[in-house]
């Protein structure tokens, strides 16, 4: 999550594909559902998906896996 709202850009678009406004973030920043929709945003941006997985040192697909994990 914090990598994803370190970029304005990136977190601008994400508020705006998910219809989240940065109060409800932070409201729901536990729930399993918002990591979910984070992974998800990430998932469909590929050249995010793979510079997050960067950040984190870890492939992508530990990324990939979690989000079906939670939306599973």
């Amino acid at each position: 999550m914090g990598w994803v709202l370190g970029d304005q850009d990136r977190a601008e678009r994400l508020l705006a594909l998910t219809g989240l406004t940065p109060e409800s973030l932070r409201e729901r920043l536990g729930d399993p559902a918002l990591m979910g929709a984070v992974l998800d945003f990430l998932c469909a941006h590929e050249r995010d998906l793979v510079a997050a997985a960067e950040a984190l040192d870890v492939p992508p697909q530990v990324l990939a896996n979690a989000r079906e994990r939670l939306v599973s």
